[in-house]
């Protein structure tokens, strides 16, 4: 009988590279949220957030300096205007004012990377925006538009499933560069997305079962769901949770465990 998980494993050993990344510069005022100098020797690239979710202007600054001190590539992490609900609540905002919350958002971030002359990486969009955006592909294709008129040639990452990955192909031939997200401390659903933080087993705490997860993503480009069901993907760039202590204590093994494989720890500009 074919094996479907047979012949995702073998298209996976063609793959030599990917991006880990982490949501960073999350903290606001005298609050702390995240321990980014911890994760930050272990990442290629970081997703920081500009304002709305979390963050402040002294935040960004100093995220921005810590990734230029470690060359890691800085991203925006723009989110729905909710402090309170750290972005994790859906919004609903008219389509002209989310792209302009986002283009608000993005060019906080990139004012300070200009600044420090790091460059402007990628977006990725944070919580329950990144999630509604996962099935809104034509208002993903606008926020794209707009971003791209207004900060060039950026990379724009998003949930890896298989209509990701056509989706990806046909933002290619327009030139658009999509990077491909997997979640090695997050349980799926049987449908491929990420499983809800309301329930119990949403986030994964033990730190070699995030390691291997995250080395089986990258091998055998698929994992199983949280009721056993298997999800096959693409992987551009694994995330690490920096607000999670036990992936920031799985960081380095997770980077050990790809290397060990023979497979580059790259930021996703270096490859896509």
């Amino acid at each position: 009988m074919f094996s479907w998980r047979f012949f995702f494993v073998n298209i996976k050993s063609m793959v030599d590279v990917v991006d880990i990344n982490c949501d960073m510069g999350e903290s606001f005022g005298d609050y702390r949220i995240g321990n980014d100098e911890k994760v930050v020797p272990y990442i290629t690239s970081a997703n920081i957030a500009c304002g709305f979710h979390a963050s402040d202007p002294s935040v960004i600054t100093r995220t921005v300096n810590l990734c230029k001190k470690n060359n890691v590539m800085c991203g925006a992490h723009p989110g729905y205007p909710d402090l309170m609900g750290f972005g994790r609540r859906f919004m609903d905002i008219g389509e002209d004012d989310l792209i302009n919350y986002i283009i608000y958002q993005v060019g906080a971030v990139k004012g300070f990377t200009d600044l420090y002359g790091v460059g402007l990486q990628h977006v990725k969009l944070h919580g329950a925006l990144y999630n509604f955006m996962v099935r809104q592909e034509g208002l993903f294709l606008k926020v794209v538009d707009a971003l791209r008129k207004a900060f060039g040639d950026i990379i724009f990452l998003t949930l890896s499933t298989k209509k990701a990955l056509e989706f990806k192909k046909r933002c290619k031939v327009h030139g658009i560069k999509i990077a491909l997200e997997a979640f090695p401390d997050r349980n799926y659903t049987d449908e491929g997305e990420l499983l809800p933080r309301k329930y119990k087993d949403a986030v994964i705490h033990d730190i070699d079962t995030i390691a291997q997860r995250a080395l089986n993503m990258v091998k055998e480009q698929g994992i199983k769901s949280i009721n056993g069901r298997w999800i096959p993907m693409t992987i551009d760039t694994l995330c690490i949770h920096g607000d999670n202590e036990e992936s920031i204590e799985a960081a380095k093994k997770i980077k050990d465990f790809i290397t060990q494989q023979g497979i580059e720890v790259k930021p996703m500009a270096a490859f896509m």
